[in-house]
């Protein structure tokens, strides 16, 4: 048998070695690998921007296998939103529920600009949407909104305060609006530092609850 040259057979070797190496993993760990590369990949760049293609070739496995998971790239686009609107629900919830109800306020947001401070793309990510008018998108924003006016009021003498009066709870979900707005703001421009902007939040929405509360009887 003819003798290699040594030059080749390192050639050889190191081609051999070239192909990466498909790492087996669970339903469940592949689904969290790629909802992880899909929120990072649509946080940072428009959802037309980002390709299946391009995520399937980062995640190390076949397109046929991504679309397994999520048959569509919007299905995969909307699963990540859940989740990020998931994780900025759970951060919330974390709060002490057993505070006076404008310490309670004041760690509820507080709770909400760290998480915006960690994961600022992700957060305008979700609230700005990103294909349109697409209904299923609008849910999970909506449902954010919601979640976050529920939680913040379970368990606090403030629910009792809001939801018996209808001018209070549509002042309070119009406060909701203001914060997702000036969070969005402080995201691109960070013009106050996160404990001005989480006062300046409960002072809002204490004068917004006084403002709607109905004025108090005159005894004649």
């Amino acid at each position: 048998m003819p003798e290699v040259p040594p030059g080749r057979a390192a050639r050889s070797v190191r081609g051999a070695a070239r192909p990466r190496r498909r790492i087996r993993l669970d339903n469940d760990q592949r689904r969290a690998q790629l909802l992880e590369l899909a929120k990072r990949a649509f946080s940072d760049r428009s959802y037309d921007e980002v390709s299946i293609d391009d995520l399937a070739r980062v995640a190390n496995i076949s397109k046929g296998l991504l679309y397994h998971y999520f048959p569509t790239k919007r299905d995969l686009y909307v699963a990540g939103l859940r989740e990020i609107a998931d994780e900025l629900v759970e951060a919330v919830l974390r709060v002490a529920a057993d505070l006076p109800p404008v310490d309670r306020v004041r760690a509820s947001v507080d709770a909400y600009l760290e998480h915006i401070a960690r994961h600022s793309r992700a957060f305008v990510a979700l609230m700005s949407g990103g294909i349109g008018s697409d209904p299923e998108v609008a849910a999970v924003v909506e449902g954010v909104r919601t979640r976050l006016f529920d939680k913040l009021l379970s368990g606090s003498a403030l629910a009792s305060l809001v939801t018996s009066d209808a001018r209070r709870e549509i002042a309070m979900r119009g406060w909701i609006g203001f914060v997702e707005a000036a969070s969005i703001d402080w995201c691109a421009n960070p013009r106050l530092a996160q404990r001005d902007l989480r006062d300046l939040m409960t002072a809002v929405l204490l004068e917004v609850i006084r403002l709607a509360s109905p004025p108090a009887v005159t005894a004649r």
